[in-house]
């Protein structure tokens, strides 16, 4: 075992409680960032947002049913590249979760930088009369990459904090950040449409220099765009259509897995369960109330003609009447006159994003170090920081890729926004690997699986975990089906398999290149370690030692 790894053990310690864990859950599934961004871009659909909502929510809690069971049978760090290279052995393994979850990341940055700006600093900006600063940051390209590197700053340096110190501030963001939403959801829920429309002409104008008549003008723009998903109703087919944008926001619950190794308890099959679950389900009934709330003050059409108006703005180059990205919780501040209690409101809900942005590189750096505690990556990647217990050279392999993807992206050099928008199917590939994994675990890791907490789990003699994997593997083909080939020309990820919709071959080919970087990368690290004496088969085999 020595001298298969790196060292004798991981060396990581369980500094996280299962309550840590339903946190981190919870800010991955984050309603107000991932949640609101991604609502705001499903305007031109004919399905409920609430009947999307329920029914993913559906599907994706046998996604925590798979991934708590993992957990339970091996509670170790770097989760889906753990179970995959040691059920399926090494090469798929390693090409799955290390695309999935190293080089795939890289395009997340920009996103979240973008949030940065539309959800924090230019709402804050403007409601301080900062109007011009506002929308620099808002509109500009410059502004989005400042944002991406505050970003890649923040999320670096909560991961060299280490685990024990994350907890914390992702934990006072939560209370903060459940505060604010409490107020928005009030304010959302006791408003009306009048006081509403007041407000957007009071502070649209005033504070981001919007022009008078913004509302109406909002509306026609949103109705040339096209827009028209309504709340509730719809076939199940056009409710099904949605669920491959919805997922953009709720696909992640699992996103702690490969930070397990350092949960206490880990091994409690009911305790993974329940963190995972109660992210996903607090979440899902928080936006059901949002939706209502958004319905009763905002006007559902008028946010979708308002989502509709933006995104047309910046996919196809039309005019926005609204200079402002259209933030729900800005709308519901816009229901009082108090400036104060406006940036109260703003300030709380930031904490949104910023008990968030640890997420876009710590589950990434656990990965990385166990590739590399498997000597399939550098031994450089696997040390440990002594005082924090963090793979600080680790995140070096995260953040500086990940400043030039940012550049390339905020200007977008070369057309690169349209290539980056494989980011969550590349994810959702590596889910499925994941899942095919269960589904097989108790037949080829027979005596793995008896001895383990969840050994006795079955429906008519079939494990738990191979029922809710084959579930989660259905919806997981569904998905890439739909995104891939995108028959109705409604994602603009894929090959489009009729005349009408964008093809984006170009977003294809980087996808397929990063997973022939991934698998060079593997390939030359078996010869090399060959060459030393060591068989990787071997290593891949075994269960490190946390």
């Amino acid at each position: 075992m020595a001298n298969l790894f790196v060292r004798k053990a991981t060396g990581m310690v369980r500094s996280w409680s299962v309550f840590d864990a339903f946190i981190y859950s919870f800010f991955s599934i984050n309603l107000v960032t991932l949640g609101f961004y991604i609502f705001s871009q499903m305007y031109f659909f004919e399905g409920g947002m609430i009947n999307a909502l329920l029914l993913s929510a559906f599907f994706l809690i046998f996604e925590v049913i798979v991934y708590a069971s993992l957990i339970s049978v091996m509670p170790r760090s770097g989760g889906d590249y753990v179970w995959m290279t040691r059920i399926f052995g090494g090469g798929v393994g390693f090409v799955l979760a290390m695309t999935g979850w190293w080089f795939t990341l890289w395009l997340w940055v920009p996103l979240y930088g973008d949030m940065l700006r539309h959800i924090v600093i230019t709402p804050i900006l403007g409601l301080l009369g900062a109007t011009s600063t506002a929308l620099w940051f808002g509109q500009t390209e410059m502004g989005l990459f400042v944002t991406t590197l505050i970003t890649v700053g923040l999320a670096t340096l909560t991961v060299i904090l280490g685990m024990k110190t994350y907890a914390r501030i992702q934990k006072y963001s939560f209370y903060a950040g459940m505060a604010g939403l409490l107020i928005v959801l009030v304010l959302l829920l006791t408003g009306s449409p009048e006081a509403f429309q007041a407000g957007l002409e009071k502070y649209a104008v005033g504070a981001f220099g919007a022009q008078p008549g913004v509302y109406a003008a909002t509306v026609q723009a949103g109705i040339d765009a096209g827009a028209a998903t309504p709340m509730t109703g719809g076939s199940l087919k056009t409710i099904g259509l949605l669920l491959p944008y919805i997922v953009f926001f709720n696909l992640f619950p699992n996103w702690g897995a490969t930070l397990y190794g350092e949960v206490r308890g880990a091994t409690d099959y009911k305790r993974n369960l329940s963190g995972m679950a109660w992210g996903l389900g607090v979440t899902t009934v928080l936006g059901v109330l949002f939706f209502l709330g958004i319905n009763k003050s905002i006007g559902w059409d008028f946010y979708m003609q308002a989502n509709g108006a933006w995104w047309n703005s910046i996919w196809f180059g039309a005019e926005s009447p609204m200079p402002m990205w259209p933030y729900p919780a800005l709308f519901a501040a816009f229901l009082t006159d108090s400036t104060l209690v406006q940036l109260l409101i703003i300030v709380l809900m930031s904490f949104w994003w910023f008990g968030w942005v640890g997420t876009v590189f710590l589950s990434s750096t656990r990965v990385i170090f166990a590739g590399a505690f498997d000597r399939l990556l550098p031994a450089k990647m696997a040390e440990l920081n002594e005082r924090t217990g963090a793979p600080v050279n680790a995140i070096y392999w995260m953040a500086i890729p990940a400043v030039v993807i940012s550049y390339l992206f905020a200007f977008n050099e070369a057309g690169f926004r349209s290539l980056t928008l494989f980011g969550t199917l590349v994810i959702a590939v590596m889910y499925l690997g994941t899942s095919i994994a269960a589904i097989v675990l108790p037949y080829t890791k027979k005596a793995l699986f008896d001895a383990s907490p969840i050994g006795s789990m079955k429906v008519a003699g079939i494990p738990v975990i191979t029922i809710s994997g084959a579930i989660f593997s259905g919806f997981l083909i569904y998905l890439l089906y739909q995104w891939i080939l995108d028959p109705n020309a409604l994602y603009g990820i894929g090959y489009s398999i009729n005349d009408a919709g964008y093809k984006n071959t170009t977003s294809m080919i980087l996808m397929f290149v990063f997973y022939a970087g991934a698998a060079g990368i593997y390939y030359y690290f078996k010869m090399r370690r060959k060459a030393e004496g060591i068989d990787l088969d071997k290593v891949t085999s075994e269960i490190p030692v946390e």
